[in-house]
């Protein structure tokens, strides 16, 4: 009786600290039959400015000469991009107050505005009071960077820059290396500072139905953060041949105690 007890546990032991292939793989649809998935993913919502963002604003017209006073002395680099740094000392960060502050042009409120509104808003105020619409001002405003911190059981956590317009969140968790294999993949959880308050989801990445979820395309300041699985918890075993090798070592130890015991 007691011997049965011992292998049932062991058999248990098994089964329950091996992790499953279907908690590994994302965006599964268990209820399609071929092999051919259309998700209709949810729309991504421009994203509204808030307080410490950074923008990055480019004035460009006919004449260099007419807006040299809106360049930075800074280089950017062979690809045209402005590097982080450079972004941080030369960028225009949004204050306590919702505004920026440009040569020129002085304070603008811009917290609550889309990009394209912010560019607009420029625009007009420079065709308005500073030139004539034969200057040909072309004005391009983007966020420096897009900004998201990720942390729990990824490769590489910490706070990470995208210079893309729109990140969702397999992206993200790529950039960060991936979510390691102790990794909960059916629970990660966003938190995201809105103008209303804080809001927190978890997202089920295994589901295919994840790109409806308005959580799948992130937001600039976002927090990401993936829970561990039990199995690690346990210590027990990632896989099949890590839970065999906890097994062997339980019953060289059951073993011995035995042997003890007996003697």
């Amino acid at each position: 009786m007691t011997k049965n007890c011992f292998y049932l546990l062991l058999i248990s032991t098994f089964f329950t600290s091996c992790i499953p292939v279907k908690d590994l793989v994302y965006l599964q649809d268990t209820g399609t039959a071929g092999n051919e998935t259309t998700v209709s993913a949810v729309e991504s919502k421009p994203y509204r400015l808030q307080v410490n963002d950074v923008l990055s604003i480019d004035i460009k017209a006919i004449d260099p000469k007419l807006v040299a006073i809106f360049k930075s002395s800074e280089t950017s680099n062979t690809s045209g991009a402005k590097s982080e740094s450079e972004l941080y000392f030369n960028g225009f960060v949004i204050d306590d107050h919702g505004n920026i502050r440009m040569p020129i042009l002085g304070e603008i409120n811009v917290i609550g505005y889309t990009l394209e509104e912010v560019r607009v808003k420029i625009e007009k105020k420079l065709l308005e009071e500073y030139f004539k619409t034969e200057a040909n001002i072309f004005v391009t405003v983007k966020l420096g960077g897009f900004r998201y911190t990720i942390n729990g059981e990824v490769g590489s956590t910490g706070t990470k820059i995208l210079f893309k317009e729109h990140v969702n969140i397999m992206e993200a968790i790529a950039n960060a290396g991936d979510i390691t294999t102790v990794g909960d993949r059916k629970a990660v959880t966003v938190i995201r500072q809105t103008p209303t308050g804080v809001q927190m989801n978890d997202v089920d990445l295994t589901d295919v139905n994840v790109m409806k979820s308005p959580y799948y395309y992130l937001q600039p300041n976002d927090y990401v953060y993936v829970k561990p699985l039990k199995q690690k918890t346990w210590g027990t075993g990632q896989t099949g041949i890590q839970s065999i090798g906890t097994i062997i070592t339980l019953l060289s130890l059951a073993t011995t105690v035995y042997l003890i015991i007996k003697n």
